[in-house]
């Protein structure tokens, strides 16, 4: 039976973004994919910071990249539309409370207590709009010993604990390659704020949202966080090494490296029987997972002889059909070569008003009645204002032209 797809899930609701960067992207981005109109404040002229971060950037119609969107920015504002407002101007200041009025969400990114002066904050966003669900997103909360410290990723990477337990036993601490602490920020802020917007359809309550990114980064510690309170044993690196499993670790073989991830007794019998040395599970030394971690050295030196003349793909024919996790280590150009991409549609492809195509990597869960879609190409800066103006505020005669001349309002031509 063909299940009917009707609109997204948020069709209908309304996010006022003030949020720059990553993380508040992130999660608008988020609740943008799955049917929000998700408005994007911008200053006129600087716009989002990520637009200049780069390279690389898209290229413009003439070939240059000169003023260019970065691909930064392009990952994380799909699916948005961009208003040029200027709101340390009082004029731009009011016209963002006019916004949050007719808004259902809210989210900013703001160094704490810096929108007060503009009256949009918190308090003077609810006075106006009570059933408002206005998330606050920072590096250390709302609260706190270090409330009025500048946040960003790499430093609640390192005072969260994640790079204390990254890379290689003995070496220096590691950041991920990738921001995950700004990107588990907005992942949790986009939970957050759906849960806050089903108890404000409930009651008519709007409520504020605290979330930072330090706050995210110990809760990512997950496990290992939870070992040290049961323990009071702080974890340490271990490379690829994991600390309580065996194997479950990469290893060289005939064409590169593979990672097996043995995850229980079965799968490690499994491996033993694909390997040809059956009575390798019965080895008092590896005959339980306990028993493999406290022989690690010997078990990992055993797995390694026998794949050490396989190809990755023997390993693959030989594990997959027996149930035995493996798989190679990827550079992003076998990323997206992987036939994977392409069953999953992994990636999206915007065209442009020049046919130039603008890559986007897809929302990654697939809903069966609600899916996410892929509408609004990353926007310019106030590419949309007039246009946002008119549909949220219906503005009177002639107000966009005073607004644009008192400097509050920018129309990208």
């Amino acid at each position: 039976m063909t299940t009917p797809v009707i609109a997204g899930a948020l069709s209908g609701v309304r996010v006022l973004d003030l949020s720059r960067v990553l993380a508040g992207p992130w999660a608008t981005q988020i609740l943008a994919d799955l049917g929000a109109d998700v408005l994007k404040v911008e200053h006129p002229v600087r716009g989002d910071d990520t637009r200049a971060w780069g390279p690389p950037f898209l290229t413009l119609p003439d070939g240059s990249d000169d003023g260019a969107e970065s691909a930064y920015y392009l990952a994380a504002n799909r699916n948005k539309r961009s208003a040029a407002i200027d709101f340390a101007r009082p004029e731009g200041a009011a016209l963002i409370r006019r916004l949050a009025a007719k808004a259902d969400i809210l989210v900013e990114n703001y160094k704490v207590g810096g929108l007060a002066k503009y009256e949009l904050d918190y308090a003077a966003i609810f006075a106006i709009n009570p059933r408002i669900v206005y998330c606050s997103i920072s590096g250390f909360g709302q609260d706190g010993p270090y409330a009025q410290r500048g946040g960003y990723d790499f430093i609640a990477q390192g005072m969260g604990g994640f790079m204390s337990v990254t890379g290689e036993a003995g070496g220096q601490p590691l950041r991920a390659g990738v921001a995950i602490a700004d990107l588990s920020t907005g992942n949790y802020a986009a939970t957050a704020i759906l849960a806050a917007l089903r108890h404000a359809e409930r009651t008519g309550h709007g409520q504020h949202i605290d979330i930072s990114l330090l706050d995210t980064q110990i809760a990512m510690m997950a496990n290992l966080g939870s070992s040290y309170l049961v323990s009071g044993q702080a974890a340490r690196p271990t490379g690829n090494r994991h600390p309580t499993l065996v194997p479950y670790t990469t290893f060289a073989v005939a064409d590169g490296t593979v990672i097996i991830a043995v995850g229980n007794d079965r799968q490690f019998r499994a491996l033993c029987d694909a390997l040809g040395m059956p009575a390798m599970a019965d080895d008092p030394r590896f005959l339980r997972s306990r028993d493999r971690v406290a022989n690690r050295a010997a078990c990992e030196a055993e797995v390694a002889r026998l794949v050490a003349d396989r190809t990755k793909a023997q390993l693959a024919a030989l594990f997959d059909p027996v149930g035995v996790p493996v798989g190679p280590i990827n550079d992003l150009a076998e990323v997206f070569a992987d036939p994977f991409v392409a069953a999953r549609g992994t990636v999206h492809r915007f065209e442009r008003e020049d046919g130039v195509a603008v890559p986007s990597v897809a929302y990654p869960a697939k809903l069966s009645r609600t899916p996410a879609s892929f509408r609004q190409m990353p926007p310019r800066i106030g590419e949309h204002t007039a246009e946002l103006l008119d549909e949220w505020l219906e503005l009177a005669p002639g107000e966009f032209a005073a607004l644009a001349a008192a400097g509050a309002v920018r129309q990208r031509s």
